[in-house]
């Protein structure tokens, strides 16, 4: 596998599952085989996605082990709902697979807690499917529990949304501190930490503000992608589909593919 990206965020609200599915389908539109595993008992990525969950595995049955992750991993294209796996990929429908998520994950924590392994469960399962994808993405619920403690012990890399509000720094520190507790005890491989602006409105100058305060904390670390506030990136979901889909040649379609561009080059300059 590529890459293991967890996408995680202590606070709420910050464009976390927005980037995890139109990062995921911006991806899977260049051809990249992609996985998104929804780890938030919310399950919004799958909401997002338009998939019904009936009959369906999901990442509560992958961590408890009633069901592989080749298992759960549903066919869905850029334009949302169960896609043909064997069909021809033009939407990215052959090279995006989705594990859904559901209530029943919220118990998970709980079931798990007296598990030895109970850290590892999702990297163990992602190392059996590791020459089946190019990218992971993990969407994570907004703290820092044990779901989150899963993700980070599974992935190499770790991107952080930051939405351009006040207090968009709130939270950061813990999230960067509990990475490298992660990073020292259960997953040395977890070495490189991405932020991205979200929701930037260059009318504002909150935006302008926030972006250059991240820039001053955080210029390693600070995506040069921002990704744009528009109407039609929050009326995507409800119509089941990425933004990549629904609005192709908008504003936030674009920035989703120059995300993935800047990614896979900061990816391949690290590899050299």
């Amino acid at each position: 596998m590529g890459r293991i990206i967890a996408i995680a965020s202590q606070k709420g609200g910050v464009g976390k599952t927005t980037t995890a599915v139109n990062l995921a389908a911006a991806w899977a539109e260049r051809q990249r085989r992609v996985l998104l595993i929804d780890l938030d008992p919310q399950a919004n990525a799958t909401a997002s996605l338009g998939l019904s969950l009936d009959g369906l595995s999901t990442t509560y049955d992958v961590l408890l082990g009633t069901a592989s992750l080749r298992e759960a991993a549903v066919p869905v294209g850029v334009a949302g709902g169960r896609a043909n796996a064997a069909g021809s990929g033009a939407d990215g429908a052959a090279h995006f697979d989705l594990v859904p998520s559901s209530m029943d994950l919220a118990g998970a924590t709980i079931e798990l807690v007296e598990l030895t392994d109970r850290d590892r469960r999702l990297a163990d399962r992602l190392a059996a499917v590791h020459t089946a994808y190019d990218y992971a993405l993990i969407d994570c619920p907004p703290a820092l529990g044990l779901l989150t403690i899963n993700a980070l012990a599974a992935a190499d890399t770790l991107l952080v949304p930051i939405q351009c509000e006040y207090l968009a720094l709130e939270g950061l520190t813990e999230v960067l501190r509990t990475l490298q507790s992660v990073h020292e005890r259960l997953n040395p491989e977890l070495r490189a930490v991405h932020l991205v602006l979200t929701m930037y409105d260059l009318r504002t100058n909150l935006s302008r503000q926030v972006s250059a305060e991240v820039q001053r904390h955080f210029p390693r670390e600070l995506l040069q992608t921002v990704i744009p506030r528009t109407v039609r990136l929050g009326e995507a979901p409800s119509y089941g589909q990425s933004v990549l889909a629904y609005d192709p040649t908008g504003r936030a379609a674009a920035a989703y593919r120059a995300l993935g561009a800047e990614l896979e080059e900061a990816f391949t300059d690290a590899a050299t």
